[in-house]
């Protein structure tokens, strides 16, 4: 029979082992991404709606940052199964949208289903990549992606995509939160942001969990 000690310094290793073994594929993802479109896959999307994510970067606080209102356009890029984009869909609401952005069929039957059972009827889904041409070029009031930026392979094109599809004084938020193997510095979003023409608006959070949000000039102001 094995003693107590020996007991604990297995489970010691075995728990040691299986963080390594999480923080190398956390840094094997990280480093594929910049070389491959690989988003965060549907049976993993629990992730993205769990209760550390909640405190660190809840639905309601990150749409309190966008001063939503009734009749607004949103976008939600990288929407998952709509942690941000059914509540957000309230909040537009009766006349406003949300077009919720992703590339995984099985993340938008999710969010379809949930918003069906939920009543909500003025969000559209769109299956794609966020890619030159894919949206209407000054359709939007809001554009968000939440832990999203980083599974992006060229992120200044998706920006520039982005930068097309707002309105003119459009709002762009970008939220990170450690420890997404995506996550970027702010530093990070802000010089990729600002070279495809966004200009600082808020800066909302620590290094932790931050939501950092992005005008669209008015080319008339």
């Amino acid at each position: 029979m094995l003693s107590s000690s020996s007991v604990l310094k297995t489970i010691l290793f075995d728990t040691g082992a299986l963080i390594a073994l999480l923080v190398g594929i956390g840094l094997w993802w990280r480093r594929a991404v910049r070389r491959y479109y690989l988003p965060c896959p549907f049976w993993l999307a629990w992730l993205l709606e769990n209760p550390y994510m909640e405190a660190m970067a809840g639905s309601s606080v990150i749409l309190d940052r966008l001063n939503l209102s009734p009749g607004m356009q949103v976008l939600d890029v990288g929407c998952g199964t709509g942690r941000i984009a059914i509540p957000a869909a309230r909040r537009v609401a009766p006349n406003g949208q949300v077009v919720a952005l992703d590339s995984q069929s099985g993340m938008l039957h999710k969010l379809e289903q949930r918003a069906s059972a939920n009543s909500i009827t003025n969000i559209r889904t769109l299956l794609n990549k966020i890619e030159p041409g894919v949206l209407e070029r000054n359709k939007f009031d809001r554009a968000l992606l939440v832990t999203v930026l980083g599974e992006i392979p060229d992120r200044e094109a998706a920006l520039q995509e982005i930068f097309a599809a707002l309105k003119p004084n459009g709002i762009l938020s970008i939220t990170e939160v450690i420890p997404d193997p995506h996550y970027q510095t702010l530093g990070t979003v802000r010089r990729i942001a600002e070279a495809v023409g966004f200009c600082p608006d808020h800066y909302y959070g620590n290094f932790l969990a931050f939501t950092m949000n992005f005008v669209k000039p008015d080319p008339a102001q």
